[in-house]
């Protein structure tokens, strides 16, 4: 008997930690055209005053501040509530009463596959907190070009043998206490591929235009892995958050650098984002289900990002280099003048050209002593606003003229996330050029100046960079600087507090065609 009872122990936490163990209990069911909840009790508290009072305690226990901007979407997990309600409540917290009149949550399907995205036609989903109306216009607007995104009920209710679909409806208490009353748009993925995560992303981006909406993704990260694979894994996919990055996502999941059961979600959200103005990613939290249980042989990863929206005209992304010059963090005067910046563009643009006529570039190299100093330094190409390559130096390898020309070479044809650039593609690219001081090793983490320090922080074989700009972009101070470059290097937030870590700074002067005036 004990064996019996150890085994219905695991496969109750096993329920709980992943996104893929089938449920016991009632299924999900269709009474009046309303979705019943499939997983209350088990996922998460079925008791209504309960619930609600272990939501607010998790808002309040993981707080965090606000980001600047305007929220357009977010990025949650969708486990068992006492393993990744504390990552989903950093992003869900920021929410306020009445801020949004309709959410449109996008899940993955564990439990049944079908070529298209689903979007519910009923006419509400139910939890212990009430039922949410379904926005049935702005549902069949969505779905209104067919193909690859319908009216369906597939995916949304217990059918085949199957439980009803857990990664939807776990999101919805954390609204319903967040915002109140909604009106909801509800949507599963029967197919996550390129495609259809493109389909969705755009039809979202259309018919959301000019409407008060918020977009959720859920998704879990790696499934059982021991905790220091899992934390390889997961940065992979958080980078492509952090520089938001809908394709490197995608690449990053199909070359297996990555696992994300909601992959296809949060690209298609974040590509819905983009069209609707938002220009930043900001991960709030980062967890495995091991620093709950303290075991970390086989671990499941969770995180939280909000999807932002420039606060006012001119907000957004801060980019360095406006001025003549910039400093490096010795105090040197050894930034680039906006003559060099302007030759830079220039020069890489003349290099791809070349490369595709097999000729050198024909442009006159300035007489400079920074461009011939060894910098470190990334070129990144953007076609219609979207990534379409970056690669780059961290170390002073080579001179900098040698270090933008070999760069602009790799992110057009070495950037293993997308195919080789075409000639003809060219035209259609904007040029962005980041350019690095010397870098240095701090013993003192309060020599960290935010807004003027990037960070790379060092330690068992990884390894976190973020630029300036970041810090300054989300008002950090110091300590979460260096507690957010210890998450980008897949370390823990208090990494850069014990001995032997590694803490290095720079600048980094980050200008573009569009900032010169060259495109």
């Amino acid at each position: 008997m004990k064996i019996f009872a150890a085994a219905a122990a695991l496969a109750v936490l096993m329920n709980l930690l992943t996104c893929t163990a089938p449920v016991c209990g009632r299924g999900a069911e269709m009474e009046n055209q309303v979705r019943r909840p499939a997983v209350a009790g088990q996922f998460y508290e079925g008791d209504p005053a309960r619930l609600r009072s272990e939501i607010e305690s998790m808002f309040e226990r993981f707080r965090a501040p606000a980001p600047e901007g305007s929220i357009v979407a977010i990025v949650s997990p969708h486990a068992g509530y006492v393993y990744s309600g504390g990552v989903a409540s950093t992003a869900f917290g920021l929410l306020k009463r009445g801020q949004f009149e309709t959410v449109v949550v996008i899940s993955p399907c564990h439990v049944d596959y079908f070529p298209f995205s689903s979007v519910y036609g009923g006419d509400a989903y139910s939890t212990p907190l009430g039922q949410i109306g379904i926005d049935g216009p702005l549902s069949e607007q969505i779905a209104s070009g067919g193909g690859l995104v319908r009216i369906s009920d597939r995916g949304h209710l217990a059918g085949r043998g199957s439980r009803g679909e857990h990664s939807l409806e776990v999101q919805l208490p954390f609204l319903q206490v967040a915002l109140g009353d909604f009106r909801l748009v509800a949507i599963v993925m029967g197919d996550q591929s390129l495609p259809a995560v493109e389909a969705l992303g755009k039809a979202l981006g259309t018919a959301l235009r000019g409407r008060s909406v918020l977009i959720v993704a859920s998704t879990d990260l790696s499934h059982f892995h021991d905790g220091a694979s899992a934390r390889r894994l997961d940065s992979a996919f958080i980078r492509g958050l952090e520089n938001f990055d809908p394709d490197g996502i995608m690449a990053s999941l199909s070359e297996k650098d990555s696992e994300a059961c909601g992959g296809g979600p949060t690209a298609a959200a974040l590509i819905a984002a983009r069209l609707l103005g938002a220009a930043s990613c900001r991960v709030m939290k980062y967890a495995s289900s091991g620093d709950v249980t303290g075991d970390m042989s086989s671990v499941v990863g969770y995180v939280s990002a909000v999807v932002l929206k420039p606060a006012g005209k001119g907000a957004g992304k801060a980019v360095a280099g406006k001025t003549e010059k910039s400093s490096a963090p010795g105090g040197d005067d050894d930034g680039l003048s906006d003559g060099e910046r302007i030759f830079l563009l220039r020069y890489a643009r003349k290099v791809l050209e070349a490369s595709f006529k097999g000729g050198e570039p024909e442009i006159d190299i300035p007489d400079s002593p920074v461009l011939g100093e060894k910098r470190g330094g990334f070129v990144t190409l953007k076609k219609k606003g979207m990534l379409r390559g970056c690669i780059g130096y961290i170390e002073a390898v080579l001179p900098l003229v040698e270090t933008i020309a070999e760069m602009a070479e790799s992110a057009a044809f070495r950037d293993p996330r997308f195919p080789e650039l075409g000639e003809r593609e060219l035209a259609e690219v904007t040029i962005e050029i980041s350019v690095l001081s010397p870098i240095r090793e701090i013993e003192d983490p309060s020599e960290v100046i935010v807004g003027k320090h990037g960070l790379i922080i060092s330690r068992d074989g990884r390894r976190g960079l973020l630029l300036p700009q970041v810090a300054t972009e989300w008002k950090w101070d110091r300590e979460t600087f260096l507690s957010q470059t210890c998450v980008k290097a897949g370390l823990d937030h208090g990494a850069w507090k014990r001995k032997g870590t590694k803490i290095e700074v720079f600048t980094a002067d980050v200008f573009s065609e569009s900032d010169m005036g060259l495109r």
